[in-house]
């Protein structure tokens, strides 16, 4: 797999497998949030939550070297153990290149694909808001994670989860305030050049005012303070009956297209 690639798939799987560890306590418990290690592969678990493709992934084969189908085999094994539906996001130049059609020889479907995108850190989009935009601690942990919830229609307990990387040295929070009302909310994770940008989602009642360009800036902004020379992030795919709105806010922060990335989803448990 060549160098953008690789950088691009491991700063999303280091950051996801920060934000399934810093789920408190009882929220693992009672969801089963697991972070496992298969070879390369960075295998995310959790029970009782939806869509599988969010909350359980099998990421990063064929990424730093190429995966053999005895390696595939060990990562299927571990994920079909816990009984529940599951995806594997295969990269377009993941190797070896027969590993899709592995996936679809076990029965892998092709599910909805995402976009992945890159921009530099350097010269961050300048945007004007009504919207008061600020980076938060943990102090606004609990707000925070019930915007990010309430923006993607996700249960309580995702809001409690979410509001747990507030405290993670790695992650910059930043929400934007109609007066003194958060209304919308992104995260940033930075890990040496490279920085994952996620969790940005905005309440019903303050969407298209423009807070996640406000927000993308803002967080590429912070990124570069903390010396990321990369900004990653990633949405689904275009295709005629889905929404855009994610879509277009990213290509209008200076992001490019790098490449589309297929979820293969697991054969019924």
């Amino acid at each position: 797999m060549g160098n953008d690639s690789l950088h691009l798939e491991a700063i999303e799987f280091e950051a996801q497998s920060d934000f399934y560890r810093a789920a408190p306590a009882d929220v693992r418990a009672a969801h089963a949030i697991e972070v496992h290690q298969s070879g390369a592969a960075t295998c995310l678990t959790s029970r009782g939550l939806e869509p599988a493709v969010m909350f359980r992934r099998a990421g990063g084969l064929g990424v730093e070297h190429e995966t053999s189908e005895s390696e595939l085999d060990a990562v299927l094994a571990y994920m079909h153990q816990h009984g529940l539906a599951y995806a594997v996001p295969v990269a377009p130049d993941a190797q070896p290149p027969a590993l899709a059609e592995w996936l679809e020889r076990r029965a892998f479907t092709r599910g909805y694909a995402w976009m992945k995108f890159r921009r530099s850190c350097t010269a961050p989009p300048q945007v004007t808001s009504d919207l008061e935009i600020r980076v938060i601690g943990h102090q606004l942990g609990d707000e925070f994670g019930r915007v990010v919830a309430e923006g993607f229609g996700a249960p309580p307990t995702v809001a409690r989860w979410v509001a747990g990387v507030t405290d993670r040295p790695n992650w910059i929070c930043v929400m934007a305030f109609a007066g003194n009302i958060p209304v919308a909310a992104g995260a940033v994770y930075v890990s040496g050049e490279y920085a994952w940008l996620g969790f940005g989602a905005t309440l019903t009642s303050h969407r298209r005012q423009g807070a996640q360009s406000a927000l993308l800036a803002r967080r590429i902004g912070e990124a570069a303070a903390r010396g990321a020379r990369w900004a990653v992030t990633e949405t689904g795919a275009r295709v005629a009956d889905k929404p855009s709105n994610s879509y277009r806010n990213i290509l209008r922060a200076g992001f490019e297209e790098m490449y589309v990335r297929q979820n293969y989803m697991s054969p019924a448990p």
